[in-house]
């Protein structure tokens, strides 16, 4: 079936199968940063924004996405670069395999939460899942980026 999706700003029609999801449609149009990870939703390597809400887009079918504003990391760039800065200082960066996913859906916090606690920051990102930290100089980076002592 058709549907059309603005993806980072441009608009796409595109032929997707009734049981596709939006991570592998995502990958065919070239945004490659949305990586397949758990295929259980729980790890948020697939994390995009759906109208400007983080959303795991390998449990989202692709057809829930029509007439949809799609947003990935790739449509993030200034933001992300920041973050990834500050990661990088904090020294939390690893092998950067979850930073797509983990970088939208902190972009997104930032937006939405204003002086979050700590507690709200580490609830927030529940489903984001590194194996290369401890989440301690994340976390740090994360308090850093958004202004929260």
């Amino acid at each position: 079936m058709l549907i059309t999706m603005n993806v980072n700003g441009k608009k796409i029609d595109i032929d997707v199968e009734a049981d596709e999801y939006l991570v592998d449609t995502l990958r065919r149009v070239g945004n490659l940063s949305v990586k397949r990870g758990c295929d259980t939703g729980c790890c948020g390597l697939c994390s995009v924004w759906i109208d400007k809400r983080p959303t795991l887009s390998c449990s989202t079918l692709s057809v829930r996405a029509n007439n949809k504003n799609i947003t990935t990391i790739e449509g993030l760039q200034e933001e992300a670069s920041e973050f990834a800065e500050i990661l990088v200082k904090e020294g939390a960066e690893q092998c950067g395999f979850c930073s797509p996913g983990f970088i939208i859906t902190v972009i997104a916090m930032k937006r939405e939460l204003e002086n979050p606690s700590e507690e709200e920051i580490k609830h927030y990102l529940t489903g984001n899942l590194c194996r290369c930290t401890g989440y301690m100089g994340q976390l740090r980076a994360i308090k850093t980026y958004m202004g929260v002592k």
